[in-house]
């Protein structure tokens, strides 16, 4: 990476996920080296011992200290707070290996929530019995109640969040490592791959970090 640039970093449970001037890289956090170096880099992170290990790094710069936290609550994530602060109105769904779900008006949080992801939903149905192993119809007609088993298990998972996140009248927002399969189902949402990174942005600009 050169330098002087401005670097951020969303570090999830598994990965360094990288983003300097429009490009992208992924990094899984058994590759990845921690250094010191003049070399400022923004991030935000979910993982408890990658969180401690960097307090030792003052070149990496944690953004949730600068988040005016009275807008949301004390145990939200980081990187659904970045999300948020993305956007001024709409619905963010984040499907990752969970859905999170978060409503936003006028700049301000106005609440959200947490469901199964993708494939933790069907390992779940799975357990429950081999007879529900199917994959989810995305293009299912979600105006038809289901006449069989696969179409069953789709339309109670992704129908309640479709009618749910329809029933805001805002516009929707998907990012994260499932959003393409769901734009099957929310057809006229914007498909956003570098929300959480503007969200980052938008808090350094608050905190005069850039």
């Amino acid at each position: 990476m050169e330098s002087g640039r401005l670097i951020l970093c969303d570090i999830g449970n598994t990965t360094f996920d990288f983003y300097r001037d429009g490009v992208k890289e992924k990094v899984f956090i058994t590759d990845y080296e921690l250094k010191k170096s003049e070399e400022k880099i923004f991030y935000i992170c979910v993982n408890e011992k990658i969180a401690q290990e960097l307090k030792n790094f003052p070149n990496w710069i944690d953004l949730k200290a600068f988040v005016d936290m009275k807008n949301y609550y004390e145990t939200m994530g980081i990187d659904r707070i970045a999300g948020c602060e993305a956007i001024l109105n709409g619905v963010i769904i984040d499907a990752g290996s969970a859905i999170t779900v978060d409503v936003v008006k006028e700049g301000v949080f106005v609440g959200g929530y947490i469901t199964l992801g993708l494939h933790a939903s069907r390992e779940a149905y799975k357990e429950i019995s081999p007879r529900l192993d199917y994959s989810y119809n995305f293009e299912i007609d979600l105006d038809k109640i289901p006449k069989n088993s696969g179409d069953a298990l789709t339309y109670g998972q992704l129908g309640l969040l479709y009618r749910d996140v329809m029933s805001h009248a805002l516009p929707v927002y998907l990012t994260g490592g499932d959003a393409s399969k769901l734009k099957n189902i929310f057809k006229d949402a914007v498909l956003d791959d570098e929300l959480i990174f503007k969200g980052m942005k938008n808090i350094m600009k608050k905190a005069d970090l850039c």
